[in-house]
């Protein structure tokens, strides 16, 4: 799947050091920067996310709150936190930070199982060919 052909779903890493409210800004900021969210659009309510992720309401608050101090979104006491319309540009570096954080996290949990980069590197092969069949039946 390409960049900014998908929804924002998220997920929060609890082993990869991170506080979750940065986390959450994180992936807001990438999903603005990358397309899958755009102007207007509604993030899920602070009780709703907090559900979802399974974590305190307030953490979700703490993000939102900081992501409105920063223009990036607004909120309509009773009706919702949007994105705002900011522009955010991450640069390949950052994205390469971002992915290398998230990719040394899992190459340790998946080591500790046994795993090789190599088995690893076949598998996620694997999975793409078969995601890419699957996109390619769907259309």
């Amino acid at each position: 799947m390409e960049r900014g052909q998908h929804e924002l779903t998220f997920v929060l890493d609890p082993a990869g050091g991170v506080p979750f409210y940065r986390q959450i800004i994180l992936q807001v900021e990438m999903a603005i920067a990358d397309g899958r969210l755009r102007p207007g659009t509604q993030l899920p309510t602070v009780r709703g996310l907090a559900v979802q992720l399974q974590i305190n309401p307030n953490t979700v608050a703490r993000a939102y709150s900081e992501l409105e101090i920063r223009g990036i979104v607004t909120t309509q006491q009773g009706t919702g936190t949007f994105i705002s319309d900011q522009e955010i540009e991450l640069s390949e570096a950052e994205r390469d930070r971002v992915l290398m954080r998230l990719v040394q996290s899992f190459l340790a949990t998946a080591s500790g199982y046994g795993f090789s980069i190599g088995e690893i590197i076949d598998f996620l092969t694997r999975v793409e060919k078969e995601q890419s069949h699957g996109e390619a039946s769907s259309s």
